[in-house]
């Protein structure tokens, strides 16, 4: 769905993303020196399924996250010309995970209290963020 420059070790603020919606329609691109506006986020419970997410970050792990139901994207593409994505759905929440990545922010860390502790339970049981470990998405398989 995404993956940003960071992930694979790389310091620039660029992500790449690609979501086919239910009805078919194939959003793909990158997104360079990107800025994103957020719609607010709404309250209530977390629904486990539906606002499941995962990352490279923490391989095989998958923790519900509330996010922003609509997001616009700006940004610059491959040939450095400005686009402009208004986005709801899944397609938003992929540009908020990307565009945190670029920031240093895992969704891990943004995780609600009960959902952080699992989330820390499987960090420190895999050993990840220890230095000197590393793990190269498409390289590397991860554990479990």
């Amino acid at each position: 769905m995404g993956l940003a420059a960071p992930q694979v070790g790389v310091g620039l603020r660029v992500f790449v993303y690609g979501w086919t919606d239910d009805d078919g329609t194939r959003h793909a691109g990158t997104a360079i020196n990107p800025r994103l506006w957020l719609a607010p986020t709404p309250l209530g419970e977390l629904d486990d399924e539906e606002e499941s997410e995962g990352c490279l970050s923490l391989p095989g792990e998958r923790f519900a996250l509330r996010r922003s139901p609509a997001a616009i994207l700006e940004a610059l593409d491959v040939d450095a010309q400005p686009y402009e994505v208004h986005a709801e759905g899944w397609l938003a929440r992929i540009f908020q995970h990307e565009f945190d990545h670029l920031d240093g922010v895992l969704y891990a860390d943004r995780l609600a209290p009960a959902e952080a502790r699992g989330a820390a339970k499987a960090i420190r049981k895999h050993g990840w963020g220890t230095p000197g470990q590393t793990w190269m998405p498409g390289v590397d398989r991860p554990e479990g």
